[in-house]
């Protein structure tokens, strides 16, 4: 849905209402575990969400500008749903997400104790499946599909 800006500089300027979501054939969802700390979720989210863009570039819209004629960087044209959920919650969405085959982010616990990506790989390259200690897992695939895949996750507080 459609409606007009409540700010009276951009009155004349059609924004997006909640509703509009639904104009896009794509979920992204973000889903980080609940016993983490703020700063730990605030990582995880930020490592995951790039997760996202790399996979889909296209997602990224075009540059914004002020009144003053700054730009600023570009940001996705989607909304991100942020979850949260219990480890053993966590567990059944990546295993839901691998029988579907639906490619994920994930972020593991022993990624907090490293500082670059090689050792980020590494750290979960060591793992199997069964042995991943997931903190946070990210998606973007057909909406009800997502929907499916994160049953039982809740909306972060």
């Amino acid at each position: 849905m459609l409606s007009r800006c409540a700010c009276p500089a951009l009155a004349n300027q059609v924004t997006l209402t909640p509703q509009a979501f639904g104009m896009f054939s794509t979920k992204i969802t973000i889903i980080v575990r609940d016993d983490l700390a703020v700063w730990q979720k605030l990582n995880v989210t930020a490592f995951l969400t790039t997760g996202i863009i790399g996979a889909a570039p296209d997602i990224l819209g075009t540059p914004y500008e002020d009144a003053a004629g700054n730009s600023y960087h570009v940001l996705a044209v989607q909304p991100m749903i942020i979850l949260v959920a219990d480890a053993e919650t966590i567990k059944a969405i990546y295993r839901r997400a691998m029988e579907r085959n639906v490619r994920l982010s994930l972020y593991i616990s022993d990624m907090f104790a490293t500082g670059h990506d090689a050792a980020n790989r590494a750290a979960v390259k060591q793992h199997v499946p069964e042995t991943l200690d997931i903190v946070g897992l990210a998606l973007r695939d057909e909406r009800k599909l997502v929907d499916k895949i994160v049953k039982g996750a809740r909306i972060h507080p």
